[in-house]
């Protein structure tokens, strides 16, 4: 059983959809009457501005949210070279600590129904000289939603995470079809071979579509799996 609290968005890998489908998942939420608040403790490839370190993502994340936020709050963790988060940390002088951003979930938490939490990258990005984003979902303990974006081998990526999560105890509590432009040959078929793979509710697919809104993505997700579970 999902924890009641929140959910942790992770990947298979980068650049598979996480931030539109943790706004849809944010949006649907808050249409079942829930007070939501999206965060993304790291973040590469930051633009610097006047008020400081800054990610799109991020920054759509705070504006979905059912309550003002400050913004790092949403983002603790911001760097701006967009290479691998560890690497990005270790150039600033810094270090990514779990506990702290542990912290940040709870501290979130306790002003809202639910926290929907964006990883960095697939599962087994390195977030400091140790620890690795599972090591994070670990330590947070929220319900996992994994988002598979449709492309070629997305078979491979999608089955290697899934005994990953397994591998750290953790359980899977539903996953996310993401088609990415251009949609691949054989999308349908591919999805639902992975249905009759994943144990895991499959929440919703998202195809190819103009509009990545929030409101457009909420429209192909279901959350009832997991709220009445």
């Amino acid at each position: 059983m999902a924890n009641s609290s929140g959910y942790f968005i992770t990947g298979t890998d980068t650049g598979v959809g996480k931030t539109v489908v943790t706004l849809g998942l944010m949006q649907c939420l808050q249409n079942r009457g829930h007070h939501v608040a999206g965060m993304k403790p790291v973040a590469s490839g930051c633009e610097d501005t006047a008020d400081g370190l800054r990610n799109d993502d991020a920054l759509r994340l705070q504006a979905q949210a059912s309550i003002a936020l400050d913004y790092a709050e949403v983002n603790p963790y911001p760097f701006a070279p967009p290479i691998a988060p560890h690497l990005a940390a270790a150039a600033a002088g810094s270090r990514i600590d779990l506990e702290a951003i542990h912290a940040g979930v709870r501290q979130l938490a306790g002003r809202v129904d639910r926290v929907c939490v964006e990883a960095i990258g697939g599962w087994l990005v390195p977030l400091n000289g140790r620890e690795t984003v599972a090591d994070l979902a670990v330590r947070l303990g929220l319900g996992i939603i994994l988002v598979v974006g449709i492309r070629l081998g997305c078979l491979n990526h999608a089955l290697l995470t899934v005994h990953a999560i397994e591998a750290a105890g953790l359980e899977l509590a539903g996953w996310v079809a993401n088609i990415l432009p251009p949609e691949p040959m054989c999308a349908e078929d591919s999805i639902n071979y992975l249905k009759t793979i994943i144990y895991a509710p499959l929440l919703g697919v998202v195809p190819v579509l103009s509009d990545v809104g929030p409101m457009a993505v909420a429209k192909c997700l279901s959350m009832q799996p997991l709220e009445n579970s």
